[in-house]
């Protein structure tokens, strides 16, 4: 989904050839994995961080073309919403001082980003979702200036069929609708790649889906949206029924959604790009001239280009990723869970914890998915998302338990052992951790310090709630320019 695309008209017949297309992709993808042509670099890591232009008000500010003809950095992107950019950290491996040096980049790509935003009069916020975004913000003329984004919502408005309609029922409720996937903007995230060599790619993905409620809950950082306060996390509600091109009728027969959270533990890789294949009909059946077959029988690597568009438009909460690198192909878990924000060693904070768990749950000898069913694992992922910090997690011989007891006593452990399986540095873990620790002891993430100093400038000061929004939101960029964990923020 990362190039240009020109404007097109899509013919039925376009649908069919490129259906086939994905399937011969598929069956080139199987022979790949049993001729084991893939690179072994098992704990490579990555990172994209989605941002939010801001005015001076704390207004989305529509301005990324500008922002990023000023920047010229290949390394940022746009993202749907012209208030969106997207901060790809170049990829590395953790072991030593990986966390650091990810720190200083990340630090000073944010800064000299910063600084090119001020010339197009707008500055730059980490954050699940803006708390100061309007209905009149969300609309199909504020999609950013790249062709692929009309494309893909011409394909998902044709193939709802009618309107998409917001339900979210969290502390206060919001019902609404959208001609355009245009809301999707709204939610910023922050996701997490690891390498993974075939073998093992199983273990690690249903590792990462046995976590992901624990994830979300730990790290929720979105709880108001369109000036009512929903979920903890509510960027997971939002994402989930902003796509959804279902209309009710084929909700009641089952067909799955696109963001979709899975049905199943998994024995391969090769069982979610089947999965694709099998239950979700093309979006952009763009095409490419690359004959798969062929470059596999002539010793090459085939890039597979429509099977990697076609999971582009699968929007799974862990994605798997086929790609080629320096001329091997490899994959990748892509985790898709946390929001943006509040603070760099916050999201390096969440990516110590996720990288720390996932590597030991994947290694131990009696993994935990073979004692937890996927639907309790989804029923957490929904738990975390609502309820944030607060949330009761299910988990295996423990029953019924406050996500922060399980994580202080049972996750943070694992963690300490896996970032050691990952060579990191004591001092990056022990301090990565202790933001986790401390999270859990005072019972605050971004989504509990947003929510306090909203009601604090309410109740307190009796400001409304739209300037308590504002109000908080601008104390939250200011506080984010410190860097320290959203856990020693004041609140008033």
């Amino acid at each position: 989904m990362g190039k240009e695309l020109a404007t097109i008209a899509f013919a039925p017949e376009d649908r069919v050839t490129y259906r086939r297309k994905v399937r011969r992709c598929l069956d080139v993808l199987a022979r790949l994995l049993d001729d084991d042509a893939f690179a072994t670099t098992d704990g490579m890591t990555g990172l994209e961080i989605e941002l939010n232009l801001v005015d001076d008000a704390g207004r989305p500010a529509m301005r990324n073309a500008e922002v990023l003809s000023y920047l010229a950095d290949p390394t940022f992107q746009t993202e749907l919403g012209q208030f969106n950019l997207e901060l790809n950290a170049p990829p590395r491996l953790i072991g030593g001082d990986g966390f650091g040096a990810y720190e200083r980049e990340i630090i000073e790509s944010l800064r000299r980003a910063a600084d090119r935003a001020g010339k197009a009069d707008s500055g730059v916020v980490l954050i699940g979702m803006l708390p100061t975004l309007s209905p009149d913000d969300l609309v199909l003329a504020n999609l950013s200036a790249n062709h692929r984004y009309r494309l893909l919502n011409d394909e998902m408005v044709g193939a709802r069929g009618e309107q998409f309609h917001l339900d979210i029922r969290g502390v206060e409720r919001l019902q609404t609708a959208s001609d355009s996937i245009a809301p999707e903007a709204a939610c910023t995230s922050v996701q997490f790649h690891l390498q993974v060599s075939p073998d093992r790619f199983a273990r690690y993905w249903n590792a990462a889906q046995a976590i992901a409620g624990v994830q979300v809950a730990i790290g929720a950082n979105s709880p108001y949206f369109h000036g009512r306060r929903l979920w903890a996390e509510t960027r997971i509600a939002l994402f989930e029924q902003a796509t959804d091109v279902r209309p009710d009728e084929l909700k009641a027969q089952g067909v799955r959604p696109r963001v979709w959270f899975g049905e199943r533990w998994i024995t391969s890789v090769f069982d979610l790009f089947e999965e694709n294949v099998r239950y979700f009909p093309p979006l952009l059946p763009i095409m490419t001239d690359e004959d798969p077959d062929r470059v596999l029988a002539a010793g090459g690597v085939p890039h597979l280009g429509e099977l990697r568009l076609h999971n582009g438009t699968v929007y799974r909460w862990n994605r798997p990723v086929y790609d080629v690198m320096e001329g091997r192909p490899h994959l990748r878990v892509e985790n898709r869970v946390m929001p943006s924000g509040p603070t760099v060693v916050d999201l390096l904070a969440n990516a110590a914890f996720y990288f720390g768990l996932v590597r030991q749950l994947a290694e131990e000898e009696r993994p935990v998915w073979s004692q937890l069913t996927f639907a309790v694992a989804e029923d957490n992922f929904h738990r975390g998302a609502r309820d944030g910090i607060a949330a009761v997690m299910n988990w295996p011989s423990l029953g019924e338990v406050p996500v922060t007891e399980l994580i202080s006593a049972v996750l943070l452990p694992k963690a300490h052992r896996g970032l050691d399986r990952l060579g990191v540095d004591p001092a990056h873990r022990d301090r990565l951790l202790g933001i986790i620790e401390g999270r859990c002891r005072v019972g605050r993430n971004g989504a509990a310090w947003q929510t306090e100093a909203v009601c604090a400038a309410e109740l307190r000061r009796g400001l409304s709630r739209q300037a308590a929004l504002h109000d908080m939101l601008m104390r939250y960029w200011a506080l984010q320019q410190s860097n320290e964990p959203v856990h020693t923020w004041p609140t008033d």
